[in-house]
């Protein structure tokens, strides 16, 4: 069993990986998937941060080789497999419903994001390179990335609030979610992908939604000095 997921999660890895060069790239919702048309709304990143999605590939396509060539039985890694497969499942045809459905791409962004998280709990702290850290990459994107979608759908069906409002929420929503993860799994990588998804709202809104900048300045502050002050514990656990 613990051979066949580990082959199972190369698999659906690798389909993962392929998945863009079928759907093609995506960075937001076009204007006219949502009744109120949102164009680059505050919540999402500055188009460039997107490019995180290569280093996620490469980084999990490289674990799964490792783990097929050197963890192939080991039960501490399948243990991480069974939600990563799932969590990678999903995201195989997450592109192409995205172009179709902002409801049903929030609906599964949500599904991965949960899914990466449990694999990312699960993860030895033994195998930081080359499960951990990929893991923990695709995780937290996947956690900024879930309020974005979120946040540009409520406001794009002018749910309660605007995309000005609804910003602040994703952005504190995902702090929240960001903090309870680390403080059960401190993966520093983990907080640098949220951190990343952060600077890129801050790049995309600049001075003209000078508070929704500020609030994302704040949660970078809030990351890297919980990111400091947990350090001396990830070292004497290493």
């Amino acid at each position: 069993m613990s051979k066949s997921l580990g082959y199972l999660t190369l698999v659906v890895t690798a389909a993962f990986a392929a998945a863009p060069l079928l759907s093609g790239d995506f960075s937001g919702f076009t204007a006219d998937q949502l009744p109120v048309p949102q164009i680059n709304p505050p919540i999402q990143p500055a188009g460039y941060a997107f490019a995180i999605w290569g280093p996620i590939y490469l980084w999990l396509v490289i674990s799964a080789i490792y783990g097929v060539i050197y963890r192939v039985s080991d039960p501490a890694w399948s243990r991480v497999r069974v939600p990563l497969c799932v969590s990678l499942g999903v995201g195989i045809p997450w592109l192409l419903i995205a172009q179709v459905s902002a409801i049903w791409a929030t609906i599964t962004i949500f599904i991965m994001a949960a899914a990466a998280i449990v694999a990312l709990n699960r993860t030895p702290l033994s195998d930081r390179r080359w499960l951990r850290g990929p893991v923990a990459l695709y995780a937290g994107w996947l956690t900024a990335a879930s309020f974005v979608s979120l946040c540009t759908t409520l406001a794009g069906y002018d749910i309660l609030l605007n995309g000005y409002h609804w910003a602040f929420v994703g952005i504190l929503g995902a702090l929240a979610v960001t903090i309870a993860t680390y403080a059960r799994t401190a993966a520093p990588i983990y907080l640098g992908a949220v951190i990343w998804a952060l600077i890129g709202i801050c790049v995309n809104n600049g001075m003209h939604n000078f508070l929704v900048t500020a609030l994302a300045i704040t949660g970078i502050v809030v990351l890297v000095c919980i990111m400091a002050m947990w350090a001396p514990r990830i070292n004497r656990q290493a």
